[in-house]
């Protein structure tokens, strides 16, 4: 192995260590290296399609974009899709192996942590400095003795790590004192520096706390990272609270859409380039009571679709859907992925792949019917939106195989397919469209997409059409993140932990 590594720990799940592994990945790309992002295994239910149709955590997919590199199965080479409360996919390399109890699993770990250390050596052969995420905290006493992607990788490595508090939580000198003092003077060692991150205020009433800190542990705080509002980088799988529930005028008219958040939501990131759009109320509704006049209604993707089509109905947020489209003739339902077979007739899963029961009746707002195969479609695709003739592209994570019972309009025409040259047809509506499903993931994604579907509210509503805009700048947004980083961290010092000379 050539390159060298650093890892970032964190206090616990949530502090921000997604995203300051991506801004790292881009400073170091700006200082010159030949970098990569690498997870040893990333719990998530937001994923992403490589090029190799192989599917890892989306955040990792973020990061490589930072590298400026294509993300590959080599960058999280285990993921763990939550199916239930006790049990999960495990995609190892880009591909599901089946599902597996925590117990099961800690026994799968004696072969993951070959796979794990041969997906980092060929990222090390190939590049100069490899950003390691760990997972969770470091000190979880449960998970210690079968850990491959905290302290135990980095020790397999031989690299240095960073340990990251999230002080807008509160408590964080406790929370960081009390993660090193569960650590084995060993794992200790591998510390080298501290970052307290989502700082709100004047930074100068942090020091004599962090006086403290550093006296106490006798690791040196490389920084302190301000709180940043409208961060627009991906991050793992929880979506923050004040994103679940926002109404917002500031003197427009807007377009109201209200994402069903499912129990077992899946790539909700979907929908993130809503966020910017002047003109659009985005808000995810968790409760019957939570969808509060909407214009749109989304139901997203799932990785227990019929556990969750349960709870749609059992909690009443089914009904009161169909309520809100028996009254209000204007609403629209959409359906990504497992909302699309919510929105049929029927789901089968005759070999229990996504949950304990074997069937369930949808919806029955579309003419179709899924069966869950044990085979799982993973394709970056691209398509074209039948209506419009917009072009968009897309990645299909499914196992579900939909089929029409009688004949309705698709939504999109796939024209490629995995790199491929395909003609197939995607997803299905109603008669007067107001109602539709789909596979395609990222659909929104495309600016002339988003925009066309928008206008066609906005024209429904009376309201004049907008022109497009780019909502979503990545490299923009990378070196925004970095400069914020590099500006309120002691960069000398990292690379001083990293042995390398500026």
């Amino acid at each position: 192995m050539s390159a060298r590594a650093l890892q970032i720990c964190g206090t616990g799940s949530g502090v921000g260590k997604s995203v300051l592994v991506t801004a790292l990945c881009r400073i170091f790309l700006q200082d010159g290296y030949r970098v990569a992002p690498f997870k040893a295994q990333n719990m998530a239910l937001n994923s992403f399609v490589t090029k190799e149709d192989g599917e890892i955590g989306r955040a990792q997919a973020v990061q490589a974009y930072a590298c400026k590199i294509e993300p590959t199965v080599d960058m999280n080479p285990i993921l763990i899709k939550p199916t239930s409360d006790r049990k999960a996919q495990i995609v190892v390399r880009g591909k599901p192996i089946g599902n597996m109890s925590a117990v099961n699993y800690i026994s799968y770990k004696r072969n993951a942590k070959n796979i794990v250390l041969d997906s980092f050596r060929r990222l090390a052969n190939m590049y100069e400095l490899v950003v390691i995420e760990g997972a969770g905290s470091p000190a979880e006493i449960n998970l210690k003795s079968h850990d491959i992607v905290n302290l135990r990788m980095a020790e397999a490595v031989s690299c240095p790590a960073i340990l990251v508090g999230d002080i807008d939580k509160g408590g964080v000198f406790a929370w960081i004192i009390g993660t090193l003092e569960l650590l084995t003077e060993k794992e200790r060692e591998k510390i080298k520096g501290i970052i307290i991150n989502k700082f709100r205020g004047d930074k100068r009433l942090l020091k004599g706390g962090i006086r403290f800190l550093e006296k106490k542990t006798g690791i040196k705080v490389l920084g302190v990272i301000p709180y940043i509002k409208d961060l627009r980088i991906q991050e793992e799988d929880s979506i923050p609270l004040d994103k679940q529930r926002i109404k917002k005028t500031n003197g427009m008219k807007k377009i109201n859409i209200d994402v069903v958040y499912l129990p077992h939501i899946s790539n909700f990131t979907d929908f993130d380039t809503f966020e910017v759009e002047e003109d659009v109320n985005l808000s995810y509704a968790k409760e019957a009571r939570d969808l509060d006049n909407p214009d749109v209604i989304i139901i997203p993707g799932s990785k227990n679709t019929i556990y969750d089509l349960s709870y749609l109905i059992k909690s009443g947020l089914g009904s009161k859907i169909l309520s809100i489209l028996n009254n209000e003739r204007l609403v629209a339902l959409i359906g990504i992925c497992g909302g699309y077979q919510m929105l049929g007739e029927r789901i089968y899963d005759p070999y229990y792949i996504e949950s304990s029961n074997g069937k369930i009746t949808g919806f029955g707002l579309l003419p179709v019917a899924t069966t869950i195969s044990k085979k799982k479609v993973l394709a970056q695709i691209r398509a074209r939106h039948i209506h419009s003739g917009v072009e968009i592209s897309g990645y299909e994570i499914h196992h579900g195989r939909t089929k029409k019972t009688k004949y309705c309009d698709a939504v999109f025409e796939i024209f490629q397919r995995s790199g491929k040259t395909t003609r197939e047809l995607d997803g299905a509506q109603s008669e007067n469209g107001r109602i539709w499903g789909t596979y395609i993931h990222g659909i929104f994604d495309s600016n002339r997409f988003r925009r066309d579907f928008l206008n066609r509210i906005r024209i429904k509503k009376d309201l004049v059409p907008l022109k497009i805009r780019d909502a979503f700048n990545r490299d923009y947004e990378f070196d925004k993140f970095a400069k914020i980083v590099r500006d309120n961290i002691d960069v000398n010092s990292l690379y001083k932990i990293l042995n390398y000379d500026l």
